[in-house]
């Protein structure tokens, strides 16, 4: 991993014309540059960006305060659409995990593979009402994605491809319903602005005129939505 004085980043190339840095939700930095882009040149945008990086850094030391180490026992709190859920963990069910009666109840055999039963669950909800949302969007921006997937981002909500295919992480059927649309409308926006230029932000207003609060709700709650 290559490092600039005292900031470690990963770097990534590739066909784009402009450069961009990003923290991400693990608190790692990436640089992402073109291809022509020479080192010197590189170490001279993050010098420049130095100031915005540590602030960013700053930001991201703060939401995760709020980071939470959940435990597959009884009684413990799980997010779905944004309200927490206890675990109650049964012997007999038909399927290993299901959200009933305000009770998330997991299969007891199958407590050795509970974050397993847990994600196909998240992934399992989010097909449906991830694509109604996202063909609602898909109108209002007047775009046309491709393919939709709900899979592992590792640390970003969500991800697009040239080619127009755009990805959520599992993670998003966590979050209340506001946040899920303004996730999803974000991703969206990309296939008309591939970065984060004033023009992306103003279009993104025009649909979503309180984008800047649920954007500020995600910063600082996004950690707490973890397995």
């Amino acid at each position: 991993m290559p490092n600039y004085k005292d900031i470690e980043y990963t770097l990534k190339r590739s066909r784009r014309k402009t450069s961009s840095i990003y923290v991400e939700r693990d608190g790692s930095i990436s640089v992402l540059v073109p291809q022509q882009l020479s080192e010197k040149e590189i170490e001279a945008m993050i010098e420049q960006k130095r100031y915005q990086i540590y602030s960013h850094l700053a930001q991201w030391e703060d939401a995760n305060t709020k980071r939470v180490y959940r435990e597959f026992v009884n009684g413990e709190g799980f997010y779905y659409l944004g309200r927490n859920y206890k675990l109650e963990i049964v012997t007999n069910q038909e399927v290993p995990l299901k959200l009933k009666n305000g009770c998330f109840r997991l299969r007891k055999k199958n407590l050795p593979r509970a974050k397993e039963a847990f994600v196909e669950f998240y992934k399992e909800k989010g097909r449906k009402r991830i694509l109604d949302r996202v063909e609602y969007f898909r109108k209002l921006l007047d775009v046309e994605p491709n393919e939709i997937k709900i899979m592992d981002l590792q640390n970003r909500w969500g991800s697009w491809t040239p080619k127009g295919n755009v990805n959520f992480h599992w993670k998003t059927m966590m979050a209340p319903l506001t946040i899920i649309d303004y996730i999803i409308a974000h991703e969206l926006t990309h296939l008309i602005h591939p970065n984060h230029s004033d023009a992306f932000w103003n279009e993104l207003d025009k649909i979503m005129p309180d984008y800047v609060q649920r954007k500020a709700w995600l910063k600082l709650n996004g950690a707490g939505m973890d397995l």
